[in-house]
């Protein structure tokens, strides 16, 4: 998973926009959870929080696991939940052009921004 994207605002955006694959999407999430998988592609929690060691053991599919996805939204910070309208300006995405994996997208995204703005 070296071959990530940084962790930065354009990389949010990319996500908001569709720009970066699902999977990318995930192994981002994975990764700043504490996820790590070895050279056998065997997945370690060990760095993950007990929270989340003890649910998913294994590494979730944040687009589409509709559970996993409340989990995420349920760990941003209240104080943070609107980063992605506060700091990006995001306006959301239009009634009709959005369905359940574009709505986890954002989750993901504004969780990672999240991240970003703790790290900071």
């Amino acid at each position: 998973m070296s071959n990530l994207p940084p962790l930065t605002t354009e990389t949010i955006w990319a996500i908001l926009n569709e720009e970066i694959d699902d999977a990318t999407v995930n192994q981002l999430v994975w990764h700043y959870l504490g996820y790590r998988c070895d050279s056998n592609g065997n997945w370690h929690s060990t760095d993950v929080v007990a929270e989340w060691q003890e649910e998913y053991p294994q590494p979730p599919n944040f687009i589409e696991s509709r559970p996993a996805t409340v989990k995420l939204t349920r760990s941003i910070p209240q104080e943070n939940k609107q980063l992605l309208k506060d700091k990006l300006g995001f306006k959301g995405y239009k009634i009709g052009e959005f369905g359940p994996r574009q709505t986890r997208r954002a989750t993901a995204a504004n969780w990672l921004m999240s991240y970003l703005e703790n790290s900071l």
